[in-house]
C-alpha cells in the first residue's frame, strides 16, 4: 500500500471519528452518525463552519470499505501463535476414539 493510500485511510478514519482499530460494524455506525450530523437537511450553522460535506463523508466511508474488502485474513494460525489447551489437545488427540470428542 502506498503512502498516499495510507494517508487517505487515516483522513477517512479521523473524519468519521474512529480510533486506530475499528470493526466493520463500528465503521458503519460511525458513517451513520456522521451522515446524520452532516446531512444537508439537518446541518446547523455550527456544523457548516467545519466545512465537511456529505460527499466527504461518503468518500471516507467508501475508502474504509474498500480497504476492508481488500484486506487478506489469515486462515491458518501463525507459527508463533499459541494454541489454547483444548485446541492443542483436540489437534493431537481429537480423532482418537478414547480421548477425542464423543459423538
Amino acid at each position: 500500500m502506498t503512502k498516499e493510500e495510507w494517508q487517505k485511510i487515516q483522513a477517512a478514519r479521523k473524519l468519521l471519528g474512529l480510533g486506530e482499530q475499528a470493526s466493520l460494524k463500528e465503521i458503519k455506525k460511525a458513517y451513520r452518525r456522521a451522515s446524520k450530523k452532516y446531512h444537508p437537511d439537518t446541518v446547523t450553522d455550527t456544523v457548516k463552519k467545519n466545512k465537511v460535506t456529505m460527499p466527504d463523508i461518503i468518500d471516507a466511508y467508501e475508502t474504509l470499505l474498500a480497504y476492508c474488502n481488500n484486506y487478506i485474513y489469515p486462515l491458518e494460525p501463525a507459527a508463533d501463535e499459541v494454541m489454547e489447551a483444548e485446541d492443542w489437545w483436540m489437534d493431537r488427540f481429537g480423532q482418537d476414539p478414547l480421548w477425542g470428542k464423543k459423538s
